[in-house]
């Protein structure tokens, strides 16, 4: 287990204990959702990278509706 002391102004950090945020298990999925999302966004970048690179060019909104179209009719 690790301590960790942070510094907060005094109006955060008593909403934040008003709200009962600073518990240990409150603050571990905090930062555990956190870090998820932060991976999200890097490998969400990642593929735009690569669709980038693959010279794929995004759709415009008039290409899309056209496809929703087209689906839907297939249905």
């Amino acid at each position: 287990m690790t301590t960790i002391q942070i510094e907060l102004p005094e109006a955060t950090a008593e909403a934040a204990r008003q709200a009962g945020l600073l518990t240990p298990s409150v603050l571990e999925r905090l930062l555990t959702d956190a870090l998820r999302r932060k991976q999200a966004v890097e490998n969400l970048l990642e593929i735009a990278d690569k669709v980038n690179a693959a010279g794929i060019a995004p759709m415009s909104i008039e290409e899309i509706n056209a496809e929703v179209k087209v689906s839907r009719a297939d249905r």
